[in-house]
């Protein structure tokens, strides 16, 4: 039987106060896998339902990363539960244009190899946009497509996926409420995120065939899903915003029968999460009362000393002032409890009272471990704070989980390869790398390519621990085998992955772990690198000394933490903030232009220099003393 006993029962939106704010039936789960096997436990229902009726199920379906852990549950049933696909009819939403049906980035090798080549559907039932059609035809096929959905009986049910931009199958800004199948041109911002899968912008397509809004607003039902932290802010302008051209999903907002599947991440500026007092009442630990007064000096630009009972009571704190009023005594607390964030000793300061501080007086000396998916996520994430544990005395090592290989330019790693064939010539040694670049097979250059991008990014790596000032006994490099691929598609998280992190944790025995929780990382091996993480300290539980440790969250590359999730602050002073960008400078192949650099066209060293100094003026804005810059940090617990 299927494993999910979530129900995703449409209701009317705003039939529960936490969810009056919004607009379409909203169901929130802990993770994508629970939404995944619910959307699925859907599907079958209604597979099994209209086959008992003796009809046909027509299916609207999506491609990209969202569906991939429905598809892979349907083919699931279908294996274990006997589910057939024999009176199904799939319309698929979308397809690149020009696109050949072989290509590693067609759709229709996409829907074959996560589906279609799994179950029992018969091959004329399958539907998806022809990316091969001469332009010239292009109108009248999609009128063939929109004719060819009607004649099935229209969709009984249409699963979605949301892009950054807001659209909906290839619906991007701009796009009418009466549009049906057509040609588009694609929004920058899509091609930016697809740029991944093509090598780069320069390769995406500037077109693509779609249904239109009108055509996925006739389906009689439809679910959205939506996994993680990138995605929240259009899933809150989608839900919660106003019907617009520019946000083309915000006109589900008109359909009967339309429910978002979000996980946590996903919903984190929804009203109910982001400021829940608005909602209806809550249970004030300290936790939500120092994310309520962050919440309100920002809506009223004051410092937390300045904040007033009507401050509170004019936007919608009145339960908070009724309960652990008056104001003067709450923002007391809360001043008091962000100042104690505040540190110019992520180790811990030798010889003073630790009690109000985020770290331990003791050990003086730490053995400290960083974790660090990428080789360059500790300098840009939290350079500044590694600098201040080695200058401070402690034990420091630095753990590089993958060898970021692909994320190395093919000329680049060529222009080495002729750099060291000119060296060895020099030394009359009789080799030419380069030219066995050139005469290699396809398979046996892009293994040697990899290779070769490898060692830049580890000797880069090395250049920067060595500025400084690292030993260099102390740096490892994990190259955990997930990772090691040759494309953005990873293997899963393996035992083999866990029992490297592990191995590493439990020789040093740290009294600190810093590890990244950037899970907004586009191409996902932040996420993979951090559960690595936390499952090998699952195996490490009964070991004495982790009752001793102090695990530390760090972002930077890819987003910031929220001032109200910070723990630990610790400020850099201007010389600090530009040794650390110097530090990131060592990364030569990730300067100017890197192959991966997501949706942010800044580097990633004025990412994080923004990111640091905002955090800076955050606090200065609720009346704490003013920084150059600060690297947040939240604790972990284990």
């Amino acid at each position: 039987m299927s494993q999910s006993s979530i129900s995703l029962t449409h209701k009317p939106p705003g039939s529960d106060p936490k969810s009056k704010f919004e607009r379409v039936h909203t169901v929130i789960l802990d993770n994508p896998f629970k939404g995944s096997l619910a959307i699925a436990e859907e599907i079958a229902a209604l597979i099994r339902a209209k086959e008992k009726a003796g009809e046909k199920c027509v299916l609207g379906l999506a491609t990209g990363s969202s569906p991939k852990t429905v598809y892979k549950e349907l083919i699931r049933m279908h294996k274990e539960e006997a589910l057939s696909f024999k009176h199904v009819i799939t319309f698929n939403l979308d397809e690149y244009f020009p696109m050949a049906p072989a290509a590693d980035q067609s759709y229709v090798k996409f829907m074959h190899e996560q589906l279609f080549d799994h179950i029992d559907i018969p091959r004329e039932q399958i539907h998806i946009p022809d990316g091969t059609v001469d332009k010239t035809e292009v109108e009248a096929y999609c009128h063939q497509y929109e004719q060819a959905i009607a004649d099935a009986g229209g969709l009984d049910l249409q699963i979605l996926g949301i892009g950054r931009t807001g659209h909906i199958g290839f619906n991007e800004p701009g796009s009418h409420i009466n549009s049906l199948t057509r040609l588009v041109t694609l929004d920058r911002i899509t091609k930016l995120d697809a740029a991944d899968d093509f090598s780069g912008e320069q390769n995406v397509p500037s077109n693509a065939i779609t249904m239109g809004i009108n055509t996925i607003l006739k389906a009689k039902r439809i679910i959205l899903m939506a996994w993680g932290e990138a995605k929240s802010s259009i899933v809150q302008a989608a839900l919660e915003g106003p019907i617009s051209e520019s946000i083309p999903s915000t006109y589900l907002q008109k359909h009967h029968n339309a429910t978002f599947v979000i996980d946590v991440p996903a919903a984190q500026h929804l009203i109910r999460r982001k400021s829940p007092w608005l909602t209806g009442s809550v249970l004030w630990t300290d936790a939500m009362i120092k994310k309520a007064v962050v919440w309100l000096c920002q809506k009223v630009d004051k410092p937390i000393l300045k904040l007033t009972d009507r401050d509170y009571n004019d936007n919608g704190l009145s339960e908070l002032i009724t309960g652990h009023g008056p104001a003067y005594n709450i923002n007391i607390k809360i001043f008091n409890t962000i100042q104690h964030t505040i540190t110019g000793w992520p180790g811990g300061k030798p010889g003073v009272d630790d009690s109000h501080r985020p770290e331990r007086a003791t050990p003086a000396i730490k053995r400290v471990l960083i974790f660090s998916p990428h080789p360059d996520d500790d300098v840009i994430s939290m350079g500044g704070t590694l600098l201040r544990l080695i200058e401070q005395g402690h034990q420091v090592h630095v753990a590089y989980q993958t060898s970021g290989s692909i994320a190395v330019f093919d000329e680049e790693a060529k222009r080495y390869a002729k750099f060291l064939d000119m060296m060895l010539q020099n030394e009359q040694v009789d080799i030419s790398l380069a030219k066995t670049l050139d005469q290699a097979n396809s398979d046996s250059k892009k293994s040697h390519l990899l290779q070769i991008k490898k060692y830049i990014r580890r000797s880069e790596a090395i250049a920067a621990l060595e500025f400084i000032g690292l030993d260099q006994n102390n740096y490892h490099f994990l190259d955990m085998p997930f990772y090691e691929t040759g494309s953005t598609a990873k293997h899963p998280l393996s035992a083999r992955d866990i029992q490297l992190v592990y191995e590493l944790i439990d020789r040093i025995q740290p009294h600190q772990i810093f590890v990244a929780a950037d899970l907004a990382d586009p191409h996902g091996t932040h996420r993979t690198c951090y559960e690595a993480v936390v499952q090998a300290l699952g195996q490490a539980k009964s070991h004495d000394w982790l009752a001793n440790c102090y695990v530390w969250l760090y972002k930077g590359a890819w987003q910031e933490w929220d001032l109200m999730d910070i723990d630990m602050a610790v400020p850099l002073s201007p010389g600090e903030l530009m040794k650390k960008r110097q530090a990131i400078f060592k990364h030569q192949s990730q300067k100017d232009t890197a192959p991966y650099p997501g949706n942010d066209d800044r580097e990633f060293w004025q990412r994080a220099e923004e990111r640091n100094k905002a955090t800076a003026r955050l606090y200065d804005q609720l009346g704490m003393a003013e920084y150059e810059a600060i690297e947040g940090f939240k604790r972990y617990q284990l």
